[in-house]
């Protein structure tokens, strides 16, 4: 082909391509020019805002392990030894809660067949007959480790144990290995403020274990009327500190005082998370006022 024909050739063929008519031949050259502008003009990318420091400060506590995060964009925004193994006391029982929703049904009757009395109990008897609603109540609301006992052994004990370490591979915790559903001291149970925040992120996108969790008292009875347990929620900071929706507190005398907080500000969310602390309550209200005059948000175009 000669070179006159041969650039002729290359003028039509783009002419053809990109002229915006309705001739036949940008039909046939064409054909997926609208599909191309449509995709372009559909993406969108979800970007949440991502939060920022006003000042390069952070709050004074005694705990040593804290882990800040939004919520939204899991950013954290404050954390202190967030890898760092500690005893986990009951906000173990944030992984026992996830485990019993998935292998029962709320509604089941649940026959104590033993009570444990070690630290905090919500009053169990043997032989009582009860929900395992209720005894999600037990735990999440008054931390009680009867409770926690109670929906491990009617499952099968061994197996309950094995099922809370799978949940946290599951949910990436790699930090963390559970010895029993309470979160009773043993050196070989533990967990850190980073994996807590996981499991409490997890818990929080059930909308039923959120609402027990954010329970600040509440009377259940066993299924027969005959036992009555008030239950009243260990976190303090319910009801005090507006924002505060939950989550779990935890105290040994070797873990100290652990507290994982869900607050919301001004339609910002986070999750808290101290550990062995010296005071958990005013650790998570310091952390609290820190976000309320720190903490801002930068907010990215979608692209639109």
């Amino acid at each position: 082909m000669k070179p006159k024909l041969i650039i002729l050739f290359g003028l039509f063929t783009l002419l053809f391509l990109f002229y915006p008519g309705d001739s036949y031949y940008y039909h046939i050259f064409a054909y997926n020019r609208e599909l191309f502008e449509k995709k372009q003009t559909e993406i969108s990318l979800d970007i949440k805002p991502i939060p920022v420091l006003k000042e390069q400060y952070y709050p004074e506590v005694t705990a040593e392990g804290v882990y800040v995060v939004d919520l939204p964009s899991f950013t954290p925004i404050f954390q202190k030894n967030a890898h760092k193994k500690f005893l986990p006391a009951s906000t173990n029982k944030i992984i026992t809660a996830l485990v019993a929703f998935d292998v029962y049904k709320p509604e089941e009757i649940i026959t104590v067949k033993k009570v444990n009395q070690n630290g905090q109990t919500m009053g169990l008897f043997p032989g009582e007959k009860i929900t395992v609603e209720n005894l999600l109540y037990g735990i999440l609301v008054h931390s009680g480790n009867d409770a926690a006992f109670a929906l491990a052994e009617d499952y099968g004990y061994e197996r309950f144990i094995e099922l809370m370490n799978q949940k946290a591979k599951s949910l990436g915790m790699k930090d963390s290995f559970f010895t029993n559903p309470a979160g009773l001291d043993d050196w070989k149970n533990y967990t850190t403020p980073f994996d807590l925040a996981l499991a409490a992120r997890e818990l929080l996108n059930n909308r039923y274990l959120t609402k027990i969790a954010a329970t600040k008292e509440i009377v259940i009875s066993d299924t027969d009327y005959k036992y009555f347990h008030t239950l009243v929620n260990v976190n303090k900071l319910l009801g005090e500190v507006q924002g505060i929706g939950g989550l779990k507190t935890g105290y040994t005398e070797n873990a100290k005082e652990n507290l994982v907080s869900f607050y919301k500000n001004n339609d910002h969310q986070f999750l808290i998370v101290v550990m062995k602390s010296e005071n958990r309550f005013q650790d998570t209200v310091s952390i609290v006022q820190w976000i309320n005059n720190n903490i801002d948000y930068i907010i990215f175009s979608s692209g639109k």
